[in-house]
């Protein structure tokens, strides 16, 4: 009995340490060190997508990432189980995990034949050494030399265990003044074998657009029950700006200018200078084929992408005359997580009414846009890219359920709906 309580001991010590050590952590995808680059986070099954994988099933998520220079690091790697709004559950990790709290990163490649040199490391998970053992949203985080207070990145995923069935509808906004740009979501949640006690308690509803987790709003009351049936169809309630169509760039060869590219020069480094943008706000809809703010890593000219696609310095610009020092542009995509920081806030040139701004990225063919932060600090997502109901979306849908007495909450149903797809 001794013995048991002492390990029992040891576990609960052992979990504090790491919560401990990881207070500073953000608990959203997010990059710590900027010679990490070109972090991609999906489910195998297909490149690009959301990172969900099913409870149990042989699906799996890779992680792949580039760090800038020749020398190889020691990256470990451990999850953290975490509710419906991605505060830490404050379980044991042996709650949810099947194995090992932590591993290390044993894959990893030199860069061949590239101006920029770097490292690619990947990892696949869930593997036979870290392995989810319950449903629900969880944090991977990588951190350097076993150090879990230096962490050098993090990455949402979510494992479903699907019990819930779920119906969804876009329409036009109920705002009258509204419809022509908002694009409004109507669901109906269906339990398979599930006795939900409390409705208003114990069942929350997240959403997303284009998976950005800016965008989630959170349903914690149905509008309607009808038996085991859930409806949420508030009349003000998931009611999102269509926003517009990315604006791209393609830098799979840097022998050929493509389509938004003005200049490339090659030398001791890459360069790409894309064609000037302007604002959109004023402009007819347009359908662009794009992939809702996402970049895939390609090189025409070489044999693996992963490690012989080049880095090359781009630089953007945006016309806005009549701009001032009150008003700052950021250039986001998920190549940057979307953050509004300082590695992606623009410089004004006020005497010729345009911001500049460049940043490293990797070959491939890149989704972005313009945010505009007036002196309020509130970012203005549509001012610059225009606004309309017709914008082709992903609406990421997620059920959570905390069954009477339990200790955290369960991810029992996902759906992905697509504005432009009936």
């Amino acid at each position: 009995m001794k013995r048991v309580q002492f390990s029992f001991a040891i576990v609960l010590c052992l979990f504090s340490f790491l919560q401990k050590s990881f207070s500073q952590v953000i608990y959203d995808n997010r990059v710590y060190r900027p010679s990490i680059k070109t972090v991609e986070f999906y489910n195998t099954a297909k490149e690009g997508s959301f990172p969900v994988i099913g409870l149990g099933s042989n699906e799996q998520l890779l992680l792949a990432f580039d760090d800038l220079g020749s020398n190889t690091r020691t990256y470990n790697y451990t999850i953290e189980h975490c509710d419906a709004q991605w505060n830490p559950s404050r379980i044991s990790p042996t709650e949810y995990l099947t194995s090992f709290t932590e591993d290390r990163i044993m894959d990893y490649r030199y860069s061949v034949s590239t101006y920029q040199k770097y490292i690619h490391y990947e990892l696949v998970l869930p593997n036979r050494n870290v392995a989810p053992k319950i449903a629900g949203n969880y944090l991977l985080k990588v951190y350097e030399n076993g150090d879990s207070g230096t962490p050098i990145l993090t990455r949402r995923f979510y494992v479903v265990n699907p019990r819930a069935n779920i119906a969804a509808e876009i329409a036009p906004s109920n705002n009258v003044a509204l419809r022509q740009t908002n694009q409004k979501i109507n669901f109906q949640i269906d339990f398979n074998g599930i006795v939900i006690q409390n409705p208003y308690g114990d069942v929350r509803v997240a959403i997303m657009q284009n998976a950005r987790s800016e965008t989630t709003q959170l349903n914690t009351r149905p509008t309607f029950i009808r038996g085991t049936s859930l409806l949420y169809s508030d009349i003000s309630a998931n009611d999102y700006p269509g926003g517009n169509e990315y604006r791209h760039f393609d830098t799979r060869s840097l022998r050929l200018n493509s389509e938004r590219i003005a200049r490339i020069f090659r030398d001791t480094v890459n360069t790409v200078l894309l064609l000037a943008d302007r604002s959109r706000i004023d402009d007819n809809y347009l359908f662009n084929y794009d992939n809702n703010g996402g970049f895939y890593v390609r090189n025409q000219e070489g044999s693996d992408q992963r490690v012989d696609a080049d880095y090359a310095q781009i630089y953007f610009n945006l016309g806005m005359p009549g701009a001032t020092t009150g008003q700052d542009v950021y250039v986001v995509g998920k190549f940057n997580d979307y953050v509004l920081d300082q590695r992606s806030r623009m410089n004004l040139d006020a005497g010729k009414g345009r911001y500049f701004f460049n940043t490293p990225l990797k070959q491939g063919v890149y989704d972005y846009q313009y945010v505009l932060v007036n002196k309020d600090g509130k970012p203005d997502y549509t001012t610059l890219e225009g606004n309309h109901f017709e914008t082709e979306n992903d609406y990421q849908i997620l059920v959570y359920f905390r069954p009477p007495g339990a200790r955290w909450e369960e991810l029992i149903g996902y759906r992905l709906l697509n504005s432009g797809r009936k």
